[in-house]
């Protein structure tokens, strides 16, 4: 193995650990936004501001686009898309910190799609980390549990977050990283662009929503989703879902910093957890990398 390769196996994990970061402050700056405009045209402006941002940056990236890498990135964000509106139903019908919990199971369906699609071996230790992490989730997101409509389309969002997860394990290797971005977040518009329809499409009414989509167009959204897909490349399936699960404790941890919430012994528990198991990943990551 090349040192410059080596190299990117050991950033990946602590990139895709700042993409966990920033869609934890997204929770966090999105809840007021969302009061004031409806989550689909939200989702609209903020897919489609990010698309026309990357490209304004980077022109030369629409030359990068060919059949093969159009097929493979728009299936992502097929996946990718149908994960967000599936989980916007789910909300409307459902808790918040519920949402959060299911959300999060694409922890469990990642590696069970992985071993079936892609033939990943799942060692002990790596499914020891997927349920420390499930429990952990639970102790941070849960207060009583019911099944209901919500919670069945929440965790249908799971399988398709999983199945973005594992898709682009599949197909991110060898691939621009920007290029498979920019399709997979023109997919994800125009199925929300769809979504929004029934209702019509608002744009954001004040200064204070266009701030939030603008930076969560850029931030939580355009890079967020450059860096996921390069870390993919480097890194199996399993232990990309064991390190997103982290969104969940850094929404906790900012909500507690600038949204003025406590933080009570049992999130504190859940969230320990989580964190736990996701430096288990990369320890075991770093330690393949020397051996």
């Amino acid at each position: 193995m090349s040192s410059s390769h080596a190299l990117k196996i050991r950033l990946a994990p602590w990139a895709l650990l700042s993409v966990s970061a920033a869609w934890g402050m997204a929770f966090v700056v999105m809840k007021d936004a969302i009061e004031r405009q409806s989550v689909n045209n939200f989702l609209f402006t903020r897919f489609v501001v990010a698309v026309v941002v990357m490209i304004a940056l980077r022109p030369q990236v629409l030359k990068q686009f060919d059949r093969n890498l159009i097929l493979r990135a728009g299936a992502a964000g097929i996946f990718l898309g149908l994960g967000y509106i599936f989980q916007t139903l789910g909300l409307a019908r459902t808790g918040a910190a519920v949402t959060g919990f299911v959300t999060g199971l694409y922890v469990v369906f990642t590696p069970l799609l992985a071993y079936y699609f892609l033939k990943e071996k799942i060692t002990k230790v790596i499914w020891g980390c997927v349920v420390l992490a499930t429990v952990g989730l639970g102790l941070l997101s849960i207060h009583g549990f019911s099944v209901g409509i919500g919670e069945m389309l929440v965790l249908a969002s799971a399988f398709f977050f999983a199945a973005h997860i594992i898709a682009l394990g599949k197909w991110s290797s060898g691939r621009d990283a920007y290029a498979m971005t920019v399709v997979q977040l023109a997919t994800c518009g125009l199925l929300s662009g769809v979504a929004s329809i029934p209702g019509g499409y608002s744009a954001p009414p004040d200064s204070g929503v266009w701030g939030v989509v603008v930076f969560t167009a850029v931030i939580c959204t355009a890079v967020a989703f450059v860096v996921q897909t390069w870390s993919q490349a480097h890194m199996t399936t399993s232990k990309v879902a064991v390190i997103l699960t982290m969104e969940v404790v850094f929404a906790a941890l900012f909500a507690v910093i600038f949204g003025g919430e406590h933080l009570t012994l049992q999130a504190t528990l859940g969230g320990l957890m989580v964190l736990i198991a996701m430096f288990v990943i990369v320890l075991k990551e770093n330690e393949e990398v020397e051996n």
